[in-house]
């Protein structure tokens, strides 16, 4: 009985000093939850101010960048200015004093398009264009291509491998530019249609990116036996057995440049090589001229040189859609680019449109001057030549390019500036193709391209504040280089 008394005053006694225990790390979780709350807050109001910090210093650099495009702005109207008041003085010199006020008028229109002349042919001559013979380049490498089409046809006439169209030149060396002098890379588009028995169906990819189309070419056997009834003597894949299809007939395209159902970029790559290689030795290029393969893993890239010239030459691969002038090329947008995966490619719709308005321009037009100055001064800045591209390619499509002559040559220059900085302070850069309603007729895009809403190249500076600021301070870089090229001082 005195044990059992012993342990209810023990169990009694450890219950009375287990409460205040409790009490005492209730009140120190309590403790720990207020600092951590504290920290937190702390910690909140700091990225706020940081936010904020970040938000005054991209709004320091734009209201620089405003002042910078208002001097610029006020320097080339003082330059134009003074350099047009010194004419009109030596003009009154020597004009008559009875001359009318009609005659005054005209006279003074034609000096003030003459000082615009005499800018723009200074401003030419002050810049150093890379230089280049792309025309000559272009034609050797059209003829090239064409006798490689002749070849084509006649050692795949009767094969399962895809039938290989003429080449069409495309990249800004068929378009009549280039950003570099020594590196020129003549690119062209091999269109690819189905062999016999066989037929392409492009799927398209909605796990993209979302400013990329990818597609993936399905090859599909289609019934030949009607053909074979006709005398021709092709097997039908679909209906032969598969002992004497391969006793009597090559592989189809699925056994040989497919994965699964759908075509194999890289697969195509090498066979497209070593096609190109076999070929080579028939060809009258090659008898003065020597042929290097390049590495390439989606194209076909080659040298070629006879001493004293070199071409270098990029054949890309793709399936067109429907009758339009898009494609699905082997071509990759992104790094590490799905075999199966073929990017939609708007190449042959933009230089259509390039060769549009080579057809309109003036012999003395500068738009594919103006281009390839701001495309060149980029290089090493951050924004890419596309980005350049796109921004010219939408003025073009606004500004006549009977404008865009040696007169107007400084003001198209204060044109591009401006539109890359509204773009940047809007954060919106549409594509040029999609979506575009005001393209030449002549340019055939699908129902799909046409009504989508355009990719904005600029949509992660929306995104990102960081990003935002850089980019600013790249066009900084970029309009520093334009002042020094500009700067009549200099």
């Amino acid at each position: 009985m005195d044990a059992i008394t012993f342990l209810f005053m023990l169990l009694q006694s450890l219950i009375q000093y287990l409460r205040p225990v409790s009490d005492v790390l209730d009140e120190e979780t309590h403790l720990r939850m207020e600092l951590r709350a504290k920290r937190l807050e702390q910690k909140r109001i700091q990225l706020d101010r940081e936010e904020e910090q970040l938000a005054l210093r991209q709004n320091d650099v734009v209201q620089y960048l405003l002042l910078i495009s208002v001097a610029l702005l006020l320097v080339l109207v003082l330059v134009m200015w003074f350099m047009g008041h010194k004419r009109r003085l030596r003009r009154e010199e020597n004009e008559d004093e009875n001359g009318s006020a009609n005659e005054e008028e005209v006279v003074g229109n034609e000096v003030d398009d003459h000082v615009q002349d005499n800018i723009g042919r200074r401003l030419v001559e002050r810049i150093q264009w890379p230089v280049q013979n792309l025309l000559a380049g272009c034609e050797w490498t059209t003829d090239l291509m064409d006798n490689y089409t002749i070849y084509f046809g006649h050692v795949l006439s009767n094969s399962f491998y895809p039938v290989l169209q003429r080449a069409i030149g495309v990249g800004s060396a068929f378009e009549g530019w280039s950003p570099r002098e020594q590196d020129v890379v003549y690119r062209v588009l091999v269109p690819m249609t189905p062999p016999r028995g066989h037929s392409f169906h492009l799927e398209l990819d909605t796990a993209g990116h979302a400013q990329v189309r990818n597609f993936r070419v399905r090859v599909q056997l289609e019934c030949t036996c009607t053909r074979e009834q006709q005398g021709d003597n092709m097997l039908c894949f679909l209906h032969h057995p598969k002992e004497e299809l391969r006793r009597n007939q090559d592989p189809s395209l699925l056994d040989t440049l497919c994965t699964g159902s759908y075509l194999d970029v890289q697969k195509t790559a090498r066979w497209f090589c070593q096609l190109v290689r076999a070929i080579w030795p028939a060809l009258p290029q090659s008898h003065s001229w020597h042929l290097t393969l390049l590495p390439s893993r989606r194209s076909c890239q080659f040298k070629v040189t006879d001493g004293e010239e070199s071409f270098r030459i990029e054949m890309l691969f793709g399936v067109r859609r429907g009758d339009s002038d898009i494609f699905v090329s082997s071509q990759p947008r992104e790094a590490h680019t799905p075999n199966t995966t073929w990017p939609e490619t708007y190449a042959v719709a933009e230089m259509k449109f390039f060769n549009h308005l080579a057809r309109q321009a003036p012999p003395d037009s500068l738009h594919l001057r103006c281009l390839q100055l701001f495309s060149h001064l980029q290089l090493g800045i951050g924004f890419s030549t596309y980005t350049m591209k796109t921004i010219v390619m939408h003025l073009l499509n606004t500004i006549p390019v009977s404008q865009w002559c040696r007169r107007h040559f400084l003001r198209r220059l204060i044109n591009i500036s401006e539109s890359l900085r509204f773009s940047l302070e809007d954060k919106c850069l549409n594509h040029f193709i999609v979506g575009n309603r005001r393209l030449p007729e002549e340019i055939s895009l699908p129902p799909d391209v046409l009504m989508a809403e355009p990719p904005n190249f600029f949509q992660r500076l929306a995104m990102d504040p960081a990003a935002h600021f850089q980019a600013i301070g790249e066009y900084l870089d970029l309009q520093r280089q334009l002042l020094t090229i500009l700067n009549p001082d200099n």
